[in-house]
């Protein structure tokens, strides 16, 4: 018997069954035992007829005096049967499942698990789980599983069948974690699955889930550990000369001193450009913290070593930005730098800066590029990067620095699992004189108070956002602010003797960088957009912030908004809008908490990683029982992983258990 066989292997389950199964991604044996429930009914409790408490769920153990298959005037169906034990008689009813009568034998001693409610005006049991008492218990008296589904795949089918293969296969299965790693008691594989099947207290159920848990963090960090073996013995780079004076300098001509964290950032990224194996390292930190910058002296070193640089943006309006901030820093030292989007193509330079087009251009026109710096990168796909990576270090025969960044805070645990191919830096201070954004969940009695206050500030010179999360109004979506019909109605009504700019993704790349250009001058009072200007949009005289249906974004992504204010000294609000009541307790956290790696961690626990970061494009792994917020036990994995790669070839007794082990990591991590 091999746990690899199809699920047809199993009596009873032929090629209709294996269909529906697949629906589950259950096609083989291990599959099936390894789907495991998502949660567990417990019916251990055992009541007699007279302790039965209405709506109360417990279990009984009584004898089957009657049962009948009932049909009413009206044609409806129910099977009636009559039930006793010791302390007294008690009639049970089932609905619409007239097989029963072939399943139910009188006489016979069945265990019942239901809720008591009532029939003709009498006390009754209502649709309970049934089992008789001969052999083991799975349906009744336990704690019993209860398991994903889908057309034609209910619980309690899936329990008999998973029952049969624990009793049949377990034997089979292999040990896939060395002695030592089984630590703090926990349960052997097998031991696990049977527990977590089929549990014998809450206790061993947890042991199981921990046991199941740690092994799925185990060989995600051994999939981190094996990529980052990969990368420093593949990816060489070519290590660049460090000239001090002249870093020196450049730092000291910028209008603006850099922060601690800064300059800490500054020098973890040097010491990786001096190296001769490829720099892989993210740079996170809250909206306005000062990134930038820090890729600019980065490039600025690559350059004086004679390399391009390459710096990816996700949109237009980001790219624009950058563009513009890198010219005029570079103006000075003769550095050519060139802006790679749909509309504008300026490929001689010696820093390319562009959206995803520059992607599509020939690799031939970036060398020699020893540097790429990828602003927001979860935003692009990691084959794109690959291929980049790949190309460049055909034609040039080394590979560049890679310099992620992000605004979007990793979390700990995250930071240890999906980015832990990644050495971090983070940037976690804001520079002098920035003050706290004031946030406020606004009632909708008070929106005309909310416009007024924005009405006020414009007349001291000030700007103002106004975010909608769609561009235009949607049928299905009727209470969903769209940003063309808030702005007709604002531009007429609300703010008739005020400057209003519209900005949204399917204007041409000239709209936008005029809407840009004017803001910049102070042109435009209130802009008018869609969560595109989440990043790229610099204005220090932008002080309030209103987003529209604030319920429908995650908290990290309402904070990359608010960062959109509060860039100078001048005080700044954000002002949240929503329909929907019950969502207001999250966005409460928003009011309590200006730190972007705080609210990314309750935006973890609330939403996932897959909401938080796009797909986060680590392949199609997913955790069937391990808590991305368990830093305990994403650190003991951690830990285990280094120990398992540093013993690694003493452990090869465990034969076709290791090799399970790495076929488990074969992971798609961002690079």
């Amino acid at each position: 018997m091999n746990l690899n066989d199809s699920v047809t292997h199993i009596p009873s389950i032929g090629d209709l069954m294996a269909k529906r199964l697949s629906k589950l991604e259950i096609s083989t044996i291990r599959d099936l035992l390894f789907h495991f429930p998502n949660r567990h009914e417990d019916l251990t409790t055992v009541s007699t007829i007279r302790e039965l408490q209405p709506l109360q769920t417990t279990t009984l153990r009584v004898k089957i005096n009657k049962i009948e298959n009932v049909y009413t005037k009206y044609r409806k169906n129910f099977i009636k049967a009559q039930v006793e034990d010791d302390t007294g008689k008690i009639t049970v009813i089932w609905y619409n499942q007239p097989y029963l009568t072939q399943n139910i034998k009188p006489e016979e001693i069945y265990y019942l698990s239901g809720k008591l409610g009532s029939f003709s005006n009498k006390p009754a049991l209502i649709s309970p789980k049934y089992e008789r008492e001969k052999g083991e218990q799975i349906h009744t008296k336990r704690l019993v599983p209860i398991y994903p589904e889908t057309y034609g795949v209910t619980s309690k089918w899936l329990r008999e069948k998973i029952k049969f293969v624990l009793d049949h296969w377990i034997i089979f299965v292999p040990e896939t974690l060395p002695d030592k790693l089984l630590v703090n008691n926990l349960p052997s594989l097998k031991n696990a699955l049977l527990e977590i099947h089929f549990p014998t207290n809450f206790n061993r159920l947890q042991k199981a889930k921990e046991r199941l848990a740690f092994e799925e963090l185990f060989t995600l960090q051994l999939n981190i550990l094996n990529q980052k073996q990969t990368w420093v013995q593949k990816r060489r780079s070519k290590p660049l000369v460090i000239d001090k004076k002249m870093l020196l300098e450049f730092i000291m001509q910028l209008p603006f001193k850099l922060t601690q964290a800064q300059k800490r950032s500054i020098d973890q990224i040097t010491l990786d450009l001096i190296k001769d194996t490829a720099m892989n390292r993210l740079l996170q930190g809250d909206v306005g913290s000062g990134k930038t910058i820090v890729a600019a002296i980065c490039t600025y070193l690559n350059f004086l070593n004679g390399y391009k640089t390459i710096f990816l943006a996700p949109t237009e309006i980001l790219a624009f930005q950058h563009y513009q901030t890198i010219k005029n820093l570079f103006l000075k030292h003769k550095i050519n730098v060139g802006l790679v989007t749909k509309s504008s193509k300026e490929i001689q330079a010696d820093v390319l800066i562009g959206t995803h087009a520059l992607l599509n251009v020939e690799t031939q026109k970036l060398i020699p590029a020893n540097l790429i710096i990828i602003d927001e990168q979860h935003k692009f796909g990691v084959e794109q990067r690959q291929k980049l990576l790949v190309d460049l270090n055909k034609l040039q025969n080394f590979t560049p620095h890679i310099l992620s960044m992000t605004a979007t805070p990793i979390p700990r645990t995250l930071a240890l699992t999906f980015y832990g191919n990644l050495e971090i830096s983070t940037i976690d201070e804001l520079p002098a004189g920035r003050k706290k954004v004031k946030t406020f969940i606004v009632p909708k009695k008070k929106r005309n108070d909310a416009y007024k206050f924005i009405g006020k500030k414009v007349e001291l010179g000030q700007q103002a956002f106004i975010i909608c999360p769609l561009i235009e109004l949607s049928e299905t979506l009727a209470t969903v602010k769209s940003a063309k019909d808030e702005y007709d109605k604002l531009s007429k009504e609300t703010f008739p003797n005020l400057s209003l700019g519209l900005l949204h993704g399917r204007l041409k790349s000239k709209e936008k960088n005029q809407i840009l250009e004017d803001l910049q001058n102070n042109k435009i009072n209130i802009l008018v957009a869609t969560p595109i200007v989440e990043v790229g949009i610099d204005l220090p005289q932008a002080t309030i912030i209103l987003i529209e249906t604030a319920e429908r974004f995650g908290l990290a992504q309402l904070h990359q908004l608010r960062g959109r204010v509060g860039r100078s000294d001048l005080e700044s609000f954000c002002l949240l809008f929503s329909e929907n009541n019950r969502d207001v307790q999250r966005l409460k956290a928003m009011e309590k908490y200006d730190s972007g790696i705080k609210l990314a961690e309750i935006d973890l626990k609330l939403r996932g990683p897959g909401d938080l970061y796009g797909t986060l494009q680590h392949g199609q792994y997913e955790f069937k029982i391990a808590d991305l917020n368990d830093f305990e036990l994403v650190t003991k994995a951690k830990k285990a992983a280094e120990w398992f790669k540093s013993n690694e070839k003493g452990l090869r007794n465990f034969g076709k258990a290791i090799d399970y082990v790495h076929q488990r990591t074969n992971l798609v991590l961002p690079n």
